[in-house]
């Protein structure tokens, strides 16, 4: 693979975006890339916790690349849309946490795929906005239904319509980002909020993950339903018990994710 590196660091899966010449913008080949990238992680089991980020010290992902995009036919715009779309789709679908480690600037496309991760953690001089109008567009990989489920209606239509580019601490102010850190400290505090989430049982962490996303947009009853089924699967494992004894013997559990 070339447009995408992914390496595995313990339990932490990193898929980096790696076309820094072009901003680590989106084109054709990386989406097909990013896409076998997702289904890999999504069926190994030693992956507990996704991090995805950008080449280079420039941009995170300034979005589609604008130059492969004027040289296509309408068709193949379709189909780059599709793709982009489905592929985001496939990120958020993880059943692991996913942590946007925003290195540098993100733009409309890029923006959209640290929407589609559970966290997005930040460089302190980034700039970032979904600015597709300013170009004739819209936000096309789910950027008009991700951002105002997460930030509200009202603030998700300021910043669309006017295609506003924030700095880091406006994005934070918007809900937009999770947390915001100085540049140089990027890595380790990242590093450092995955690590929090390693501590506690795979399982579990799926569970909660997919009792949340998928209660989210159904009514209350359902909700509990579902997490009722969620929390039912983490019964009978190895985990719970593990966790039972640690706390009996005062000690960490040890979970492997069974």
């Amino acid at each position: 693979m070339n447009t995408i590196t992914y390496e595995q660091k313990g339990n932490i899966g990193v898929i980096t975006l790696n076309r820094p010449e072009s901003m680590n913008a989106f084109n054709y080949e990386m989406l097909l890339e990013l896409s076998q990238v997702a289904d890999a992680v999504r069926i190994n089991p030693d992956i507990r916790v996704v991090i995805l980020t950008g080449a280079g010290e420039k941009a995170f992902s300034v979005g589609a690349d604008l130059k492969e995009r004027k040289n296509l036919t309408e068709q193949q715009v379709k189909r780059n849309i599709f793709k982009i779309g489905e592929v985001f789709s496939a990120i958020e679908n993880l059943p692991q946490p996913t942590i946007a480690m925003m290195n540098g600037h993100a733009f409309g496309g890029g923006v959209e795929l640290a929407l589609a991760c559970d966290f997005r953690i930040a460089a302190d001089n980034i700039k970032l906005g979904l600015t597709e109008t300013s170009l004739g567009i819209i936000p096309g990989a789910g950027g008009t239904q991700r951002l105002p489920r997460l930030i509200g209606e009202a603030k998700a239509l300021e910043l669309i319509l006017t295609a506003k580019r924030m700095d880091a601490h406006e994005a934070l102010s918007y809900g937009v980002l999770t947390r915001v850190v100085p540049k140089e400290e990027l890595g380790t505090a990242v590093s450092a909020f995955a690590e929090s989430i390693l501590a506690n049982g795979p399982i579990a962490l799926q569970q909660a993950k997919f009792a949340i996303k998928h209660g989210m947009n159904v009514d209350l009853q359902t909700g509990l339903k579902i997490e009722q089924k969620a929390y039912e699967i983490t019964i009978p494992t190895e985990d719970r018990i593990e966790a039972l004894n640690a706390f009996a013997e005062k000690r960490k559990p040890v979970f492997k994710g069974k």
